[in-house]
């Protein structure tokens, strides 16, 4: 069965990790759910690691509407958080109209978004509206060029008491959960024990309320680079590479396919052709 909004603040009150996982289509969804993940981000990473480009910037909500559908269609039973790309909720307009589209159109039960405390007044009018709303701190890869690149978030004392700022107005706001990405351990600990929402963490230590990863990179399926704090569950880049490679050796060679793969008629019918 999905999980509400307060099982998931439950089990992170329990002290259950919550676990998480990004999904773009319907194949990735259905997998994911039959694993037992307890939530699926539809993430603007997308953009890199399906779409090709060099940044999440160029993503659409276009885009993530058309992948949030497959992805709900693969996972009807997962709680499915989809991510407001870039310039997609700067006013508040924008955020009540977009947001109702993921939701309404694609099936989202929540959306998430990127920024600390500035961006509280949209965190609010979206919870007033009724849209559950995750938010998004510490290295922000919509933002990333501003940030100097993608690098760790709060390693300053300064740095660190703004990160915890950032989630504790967020909360105020009325998010339901926090993602904090490329922040070191030991403040990331400090952020999730001061809040009573569930953080989850994606480069942020194992003391989060849950974890995350991006469905490619824990696979081995996207070779571009890898972040440090990614740990590959399986290497299947290489796997379908060689797959792909016997294929078209058998193609070539005469192999594939063979009777097995094939389909007949009677005799009488082909005399007769």
């Amino acid at each position: 069965m999905k999980k509400t909004v307060p099982e998931l603040h439950k089990m992170a009150d329990d002290g259950e990790k919550i676990t998480m996982i990004t999904a773009y289509d319907y194949t990735m969804a259905r997998a994911a759910e039959s694993a037992g993940v307890d939530t699926i981000l539809v993430g603007d990473s997308l953009g890199m690691v399906v779409l090709g480009y060099d940044s999440t910037v160029a993503v659409t909500t276009a885009d993530m509407l058309h992948h949030m559908k497959a992805a709900r269609r693969g996972a009807p039973e997962t709680f499915i958080i989809c991510d407001l790309p870039f310039m997609s909720c700067a006013e508040i307009s924008a955020a009540l109209c977009n947001s109702g589209k993921l939701m309404k159109e694609g099936g989202a039960d929540a959306v998430k978004l990127e920024g600390g405390e500035d961006w509280a007044p949209i965190v609010r009018a979206l919870t007033k509206a009724g849209v559950p709303v995750v938010g998004h701190i510490g290295l922000t890869p919509q933002t990333a060029a501003q940030l100097g690149g993608f690098k760790v978030q709060g390693k300053s004392l300064d740095g660190a008491r703004q990160l915890l700022r950032d989630a504790q107005i967020l909360e105020e706001a009325g998010a339901i959960m926090i993602v904090l990405e490329a922040v070191p351990a030991q403040l990331a600990a400090v952020i999730t024990e001061k809040l009573r929402i569930p953080t989850i963490g994606i480069g942020a230590g194992p003391d989060a309320g849950g974890q995350v990863l991006v469905f490619h990179d824990m696979l081995g399926l996207f070779d571009r680079f890898t972040p440090k704090f990614v740990k590959q569950y399986a290497q299947l880049q290489g796997e379908i590479i060689s797959a792909v490679k016997t294929y078209c050796e058998e193609v070539k060679e005469g192999i594939f396919p063979d009777n097995t793969h094939s389909f007949t008629i009677r005799e009488d019918v082909l005399k007769n052709l």
